[in-house]
């Protein structure tokens, strides 16, 4: 279907060039100051008319320009209403509020706001489960980089473990951690007990920077060109002014995905990235990053991210992803919620002109282009489950699969007190959902492999199990078609026991076509969809094979489509004969 523009007249075709050249003639009156007259109400009549208050508006720190394509066309979609009616950043205080009020009795579930409730609350980190778990929520928080601390994750336990089988956390594919089963009169109490120990679920969900990803062995790889840790927690604190909520910041058109990638593996998945910061060395032998923009999964679209010709340096990249976000906030599509994403952006304007205008925000007339780099040789991107010797003499990682990602109360404090007992009191989750415990010293070896949790989290895995991945699935979403993380594990275990595998296949599982589980870059991905088996409707899956990772990645194409979920073991077992080398036992 060919792009369209809202005209007084309807939709008509629109060209990627004249998109282009609508959007550079909008960028030009903006930076002339120029504003376009015509016959339209003002934008103060709007507000009027509409009974905004910019006080609790997500307008507010918006340009008028774009506060009046909000505002001024009827066609503007719902979570723009919205947001211009009330900001979400409004519930950062409101939830522990109404938590409050809810069990003392003041206010009763049925007289909330249903805005509030179902979406507003997102930017407070809280998702209800309306569909799965009525009266409950999905909490999701801020993990820079994917570590955490001893204290942290005995907290994580603490807020879970009063919801019996409904309380469990899962690792993310954005190496972040949530927590399920949290009812919203105990927000309060689980939002603080998060607070003491340094964590935040504030800006996590919605129209927001989400978690921001770097490498799980970052400090501690023989092959990093540099840390990723400090840069992606000053670009966090930052946006996030330390956890505490930017409501600058929180207002864009969707979305954005951050990664940071520190070497060849690109363990931070750039190519699916909004914005993707791969390290290179410059040619003055310094260190910095190429910049790629626009990766991302949806139901309208999947694409990888292409170069953004930028380059930038270490300290430079905090500046260019406050700037990226102000300019997107302010230029990118309100109207159509599928096309807000940031490539539609640069696809309309062009990379060039995109750079020239993140450099003007950070006070520069234009950046550098890109650092071309080229290999003399292959790089196999490494799997870091398993043990593994650290850039630091005598001291080694232990990569452990956590199985779909789940994990439930007593496996944090399991957790805890493993990393606290041979290594430095952390830990660090990957976007393939499993944990690295770094600095254990090699004599100590021995004594972590036979500590109880590794039986659940086994350290040396098999070739299937050490590359699953799974979205939420039916369980507790309401998106997903079939359930996912359940299901996969036993089909797993399955597969491992009647096959012998030679080596890493990644097989991921996503419950529905918003691909959370990211199925388009795994070697084998699952897809819910609708089938139907004796000419009935079943849960079902389409299978798409050939994702590749790392320095030279590529998207997955569909292999078959929708089969019923049942018959997902013989159509493995074949792919896997076929396709990776496997025998039967």
């Amino acid at each position: 279907m060919r792009p369209t523009a809202a005209t007084k007249y309807g939709s008509v075709p629109l060209s990627r060039r004249r998109r282009r050249q609508e959007c550079t003639t909008r960028l030009a009156r903006q930076a002339c100051g120029s504003q376009h007259v015509d016959s339209s109400p003002s934008l103060e009549q709007l507000k009027d008319e509409q009974n905004i208050d910019m006080e609790k508006s997500g307008l507010k720190y918006l340009p008028e320009e774009t506060q009046l394509r909000i505002l001024g066309n009827k066609k503007s979609n719902k979570f723009e209403k919205i947001k211009a009616k009330k900001c979400g950043s409004t519930m950062w205080d409101e939830v522990e509020d109404l938590a409050k009020m809810l069990r003392k009795g003041d206010v009763a579930w049925e007289d909330l706001n249903l805005d509030d409730v179902d979406i507003r609350m997102k930017w407070a980190g809280l998702f209800h489960r309306a569909k799965r778990t009525p009266g409950k929520f999905m909490m999701r928080l801020k993990v820079p980089n994917g570590v955490l601390d001893a204290n942290q994750l005995r907290s994580l336990a603490a807020c879970i473990e009063p919801y019996g089988e409904d309380g469990c956390g899962d690792v993310t594919t954005r190496a972040n951690i949530q927590l399920r089963g949290i009812p919203l009169d105990d927000a309060d109490r689980v939002i603080e007990t998060l607070r003491d120990v340094g964590l935040s679920s504030l800006m996590s969900g919605m129209d927001n920077i989400r978690n921001i990803t770097g490498s799980p062995i970052a400090g501690i790889d023989p092959e990093e060109l540099i840390d990723s840790r400090p840069l992606v927690q000053e670009l966090n604190d930052v946006v996030t002014n330390h956890g505490k909520g930017n409501a600058a910041l929180t207002n864009l058109p969707r979305k954005i995905n951050v990664g940071i990638s520190t070497s060849r593996d690109d363990f931070a998945h750039c190519h699916i990235n909004d914005v993707g910061l791969k390290a290179v060395v410059g040619p003055d032998g310094q260190v910095g990053f190429n910049v790629e923009l626009g990766g991302y999964f949806s139901i309208k679209r999947n694409t990888m991210s292409i170069p953004g010709d930028t380059f930038i340096t270490p300290d430079q990249v905090t500046p260019y992803c406050i700037a990226l976000m102000e300019v997107f906030r302010d230029h990118g599509e309100r109207l159509d919620r599928q096309k807000a994403r940031l490539m539609w952006l640069v696809e309309a304007i062009g990379v060039t002109e995109f750079r020239k205008m993140i450099a003007q925000r950070m006070g520069l007339e234009d950046l550098p282009g890109e650092v071309h780099v080229t290999y003399d040789t292959e790089f196999q991107r490494r799997d870091i489950v398993g043990i593994h010797p650290q850039k630091q003499k005598g001291k080694y990682w232990i990569g452990a699969c956590i199985p779909a990602g789940r994990l439930v109360a007593k496996d944090f404090v399991d957790l805890a007190n493993v990393c606290e007992k041979y290594g430095e009191g952390t830990v660090r989750v990957s976007v393939e959902q499993n944990v690295v415990i770094p600095n254990v010293d090699e004599s100590d070896i021995p004594a972590l492999q036979s500590e109880e949790i590794f039986k659940k989290f086994e350290i040396m895995p098999g070739n299937l199990m050490r590359g699953l991945v799974s979205c939420t699935g039916a369980q507790f979403c309401g998106l997903a078609l079939i359930e996912t993380k359940n299901r996969a594990m036993k089909i797993i275990q399955e597969l491992e026991e009647t096959l012998e595998i030679p080596s890493l296949v990644r097989i991921h599982w996503t419950g529905c076509p918003n691909s959370c589980g990211q199925a388009q870059v795994a070697d084998v991905g699952l897809m819910g969809a609708p089938a139907k088996k004796d000419g009935k409707a079943v849960e079902g899956v389409r299978i798409f094979l050939g994702g590749e990772i790392g320095e030279n990645p590529k998207l997955a194409t569909e292999f078959e489509k929708a089969i019923p979920a049942d018959d997902a073991v013989p159509a493995l077992s074949r792919i896997l004969i076929d396709h990776f080398g496997a025998r039967a036992k």
